[in-house]
């Protein structure tokens, strides 16, 4: 049977993050991708200028429809900027009992836009955070949903992340992408313990949608029947690869996108 993954965010007008991201990363990876749409952004690689949120009952229907027909193996959470939006997916999950949650705590776009609103983080947090089965923060997402400084080394990134597990969370990726030195150390706190993630750190200002593309790569390898820890490796793999590429695509003035389909790069130099 063909794996399904399924994508509960917001619509990227540009196409480097959100909705767009997370089926292109699905495509790329050999998923067919579903799409639940919670807001709608004008939005390009230089920042966010408008919102429009989809209303909770939409989302449920949206949910509803897909969970009705499609037989779905792993679903990545995003962008839900609202509490009520929040509950509606919340309570959509557990009628369909939605299963291999990815949950990518998105608070604040690369450009540095605010994307979930004040009063949802306490939401997110109750709702969202323990029906994943990991959650994918950045340092400044991790520090957020604790309430407490950016974690400045690894020592206190492993600190926060038995934090969000104390909150409820199953496991924790905490991404480093967002920290200093040669590597990009990522930290997985799971059943079996911590497992680092390391790469070299690559010089590029094209990072625009990498935390959708991380959170719905691992949701495309636990779709395919991946345990945890091989889906989130071969995540890396395919992240670091997509952005070590992503210099080789010309879009945009700000911070352009992952080359999500770096792997067929020879036909997209023939074009």
């Amino acid at each position: 049977m063909t794996a399904v993954a399924l994508t509960i965010a917001g619509s990227d007008s540009s196409a480097g993050a959100g909705i767009q991201a997370d089926l292109k990363t699905f495509a790329a990876l050999g998923v067919y991708g579903a799409s639940v749409i919670t807001a709608l952004t004008a939005q390009n690689t230089r920042g966010v200028t408008a919102i429009h949120d989809v209303p909770p009952d939409f989302i449920a229907a949206q949910i509803d429809a897909v969970f009705a027909d499609l037989a779905v193996a792993a679903v990545k959470i995003g962008m839900v900027s609202k509490t009520a939006g929040i509950e509606a997916v919340a309570q959509g999950l557990d009628r369909h009992h939605g299963s291999n949650i990815v949950v990518d705590p998105v608070i604040v776009a690369a450009s540095g836009d605010r994307l979930l609103a004040d009063a949802a983080v306490f939401t997110l947090r109750r709702l969202l955070i323990p029906r994943a089965r990991v959650i994918t923060p950045n340092l400044p997402e991790a520090a957020a949903l604790l309430d407490t400084n950016i974690a400045r080394d690894e020592i206190e990134m492993e600190a926060q992340a038995h934090a969000l597990v104390a909150l409820g969370a199953n496991a924790v990726l905490i991404k480093g992408g967002h920290g200093e030195g040669p590597e990009s150390v990522d930290l997985l706190l799971h059943a079996g313990g911590v497992t680092r993630l390391a790469a070299p750190r690559i010089a590029t200002v094209n990072t625009h949608g990498t935390g959708c593309t991380m959170s719905s790569a691992i949701a495309a390898g636990l779709a395919k029947q991946l345990d945890l820890v091989s889906a989130v490796r071969a995540a890396k793999d395919y992240v670091t690869a997509a952005i070590a590429g992503a210099d080789a695509l010309k879009i945009g003035h700000g911070h352009g996108p992952l080359h999500h389909f770096h792997a067929f790069a020879e036909q997209w130099r023939e074009q």
